[in-house]
């Protein structure tokens, strides 16, 4: 091998095994000596599985479950980066039929009122998704990220492996008292 300074160096390598369907050793036989193993078949499988799951999209009309899980195409989505702490169950009289769920639910699905567009983050066990939904998106506008209106609300917390940004939406969440981080002044009843 000759370098960019012009020198020659020395470099010899010989192939000390090949495997079908994948597997390739190289012996590095000039200093310095190394052997090399490569396993094709199982990284190019693994890269394959990893840019599905990568570039899976989901935009379509949403449900949203009593769980705060949203049901899209047939898919379960739970938002990624956040849990949903239990606030106990709400009736909204106003719609019709009347919705009784957890106030993060409540709030969820008056945010969403109908399409989403969601990016897969992970595939579960249960072959549900986590998932980054947004809402109001188009072509010029990224929308609104629904595990952050629900942080910036109070009605979510981040998890510990959730985006800075969570972290920081929760943290200024706290410190207004939103959600359940206060009071919930809409069940308060005057005598």
């Amino acid at each position: 091998m000759h370098g960019p300074d012009g020198a020659r160096y020395p470099n010899e390598s010989e192939f000390a095994e090949i495997e079908a369907p994948g597997k390739i050793v190289v012996q590095h036989v000039s200093e310095p000596r190394f052997r090399l193993t490569i396993m094709l078949a199982l990284l190019s499988s693994l890269f394959l599985y990893a840019a599905a799951v990568v570039a899976e999209e989901l935009h379509s009309y949403a449900l949203v479950q009593d769980d705060g899980s949203l049901l899209i195409k047939g898919r379960i989505v739970h938002l990624d980066g956040i849990y949903l702490p239990p606030t106990g169950r709400q009736c909204l009289s106003e719609m019709r039929p009347v919705r009784c769920a957890e106030r993060a639910v409540l709030a969820l699905e008056f945010r969403i009122q109908g399409f989403v567009h969601c990016f897969v983050q992970s595939v579960n066990e249960d072959d549900s998704r986590n998932a980054t939904c947004y809402v109001d998106r188009g072509h010029f506008d990224e929308g609104e990220n629904l595990s952050a209106y629900l942080i910036r609300n109070g009605w979510a917390v981040a998890l510990p492996d959730a985006p800075f940004e969570y972290q920081a939406l929760e943290a200024i969440a706290r410190k207004q008292g939103a959600g359940v981080w206060g009071f919930p002044a809409d069940v308060i009843r005057r005598p």
